[in-house]
């Protein structure tokens, strides 16, 4: 396991450690476990990463740009240098409040997508995008803008993710049900559809979920879905649900019982209850919007996860990027358990 004392001192504290840190930070060096604690940065909404070849490939949301950073332990994310990979140019389409990009790698090419809007009209206008690279490595600014992924409704659309299952791609994405906000009551649920390549969906869009749960309904929100498999082999959609402007912002799952009919609504099954939610005693608050990683082994789960230090903190800048490992139950379920606090001292993912 690699040793790195440095992933776990300082964080949120001004640099100043407490007696009982430094006494945990002694232990460390004494007995050679590699720690760290949460946050791994002091800001970063949406955290997204990709492993890939030994490498983990993070973005998060910055508003006006795209930018990826490389670190070959996440542990130490914030020692990774940021890149700015794409900008876009002004008076476009997608020129503001880019939001919740992902970057994946499809085909044998690296593609980002990513939410943004015009620069009036910005909440109705909110549709998705994508990016193309061909290189062996996306840190770089060799980008090409492929353009708007829509469904043939072209109507509002953020946090979109892909899904591969039965030898093909479905794209994934928290959506009005109608073009106005007003005629939707406000609400945000998930759609699916099928891609025809990486930039491109065919097809109908259809509706998976709906804020109809007591949890998800603190802003009638379900978003920021990302797939992930047990060690079986079975399928969970991970999403968000209410408000990220409350504290009560949350963690659910759908299971894919029908991995080859992914369109059909009956093949996915909803879990009544938050699998990962808010940790007031500990000081966590909205937690949500997450991806998963494998530890560099390949052994370990890892949901990477934003959450808030303070209540009332909502969908701002104070929202922070924090992980820790996640477990799965007999029955092959994910339990992520409960977020923990900044001043846990955790062992890293293991090597």
């Amino acid at each position: 396991m690699a040793f790195s004392v440095a992933a776990c001192s300082q964080k949120g504290n001004s640099g100043k450690q407490t007696t009982d840190r430094e006494e945990e930070l002694r232990d460390t060096v004494e007995t050679g476990v590699a720690t760290f604690s949460n946050p791994l940065l002091d800001s970063g909404a949406d955290p997204w990463v990709l492993k890939k070849g030994g490498q983990y490939y993070y973005t998060h949301t910055t508003g006006n740009r795209l930018v990826l950073r490389q670190t070959d332990h996440m542990e130490n994310l914030d020692s990774a240098v940021p890149l700015t990979i794409w900008k876009p140019d002004p008076g476009q389409e997608y020129s503001h409040d880019l939001w919740a990009p992902e970057i994946h790698f499809i085909n044998d090419k690296w593609y980002m997508y990513f939410a943004a809007t015009t620069d009036q009209d910005r909440d109705r206008n909110r549709r998705m995008f994508v990016l193309e690279n061909s290189s062996d490595s996306p840190m770089n600014t060799e980008w090409e803008f492929k353009g708007k992924i829509t469904d043939t409704s072209d109507h509002w659309a953020i946090d979109g993710t892909v899904l591969e299952t039965g030898g093909a791609h479905y794209f994934i994405w928290s959506g009005w049900r109608t073009r106005d906000q007003p005629e939707n009551s406000g609400k945000q649920q998930l759609y699916i559809a099928r891609m025809e390549n990486p930039w491109t969906l065919s097809g109908e869009r259809v509706m998976i979920s709906e804020p109809e749960l007591e949890w998800e309904r603190h802003g009638l929100v379900n978003e920021g879905p990302v797939a992930w498999k047990n060690p079986a082999g079975d399928i969970f959609l991970f999403y968000s649900g209410s408000g990220c402007w409350t504290d009560d912002y949350a963690i659910g799952v759908l299971k894919l019982t029908d991995p080859d009919n992914p369109l059909d609504p009956g093949s996915w099954e909803k879990y009544p209850e938050a699998v990962f939610s808010k940790n007031p005693g500990q000081g966590v608050y909205a937690p949500g919007h997450n991806s998963f990683f494998k530890s560099p082994d390949g052994s370990e789960d890892w949901i990477l996860y934003h959450a808030n230090d303070n209540p009332g903190d909502g969908c701002s800048p104070a929202r922070k990027p924090r992980m820790q490992k996640m477990e799965w139950d007999s029955n092959g379920f994910p339990r992520p358990g409960i977020p923990v606090s900044r001043d846990s001292v955790l062992s890293v993912p293991s090597n």
